[in-house]
């Protein structure tokens, strides 16, 4: 019966001491990635569209690079794969985070859980 116990109690322990530390580990784990769906639209017509899966605090181009082939300059993409801007032509690369325009440069904008950005490549009219 003391054998038994003390099995018991060295199994509780183990149990006590090991089984929240996994929880928190994988917890910690998950809260380390975000989802970030992109869309890829040349005028109105959707050429892609990837969820990705990035890290905590990036930026759109880290969400955008890791799912595509990408040309920047100074957080300003001019290329996504064979898709470039021409800028005689006045067609650039424009992006919207959940809808809405946004007042700094791709490399700048950090990312939450579940946004969705949209890059279009159309004809600039201003």
């Amino acid at each position: 019966m003391k054998k038994f116990a003390a099995f018991l109690a060295a199994l509780l322990m183990l149990l006590g001491v090991f089984a929240p530390a996994t929880a928190t580990t994988v917890q910690a784990s998950k809260t380390k990635n975000i989802k970030v769906t992109y869309t890829l639209k040349k005028n109105k017509k959707q050429i892609a569209k990837k969820t990705i899966k990035i890290k905590k605090g990036a930026t759109v181009t880290d969400g955008l690079k890791k799912g595509w082939k990408v040309s920047d300059k100074g957080g300003f993409i001019s290329k996504i794969d064979d898709h470039k801007q021409n800028n005689k032509k006045k067609i650039y690369w424009t992006f919207t985070v959940n809808g809405k325009q946004v007042n700094v440069s791709a490399d700048k904008k950090k990312l939450k859980n579940k946004d969705h950005v949209e890059f279009k490549l159309s004809k600039y009219n201003g």
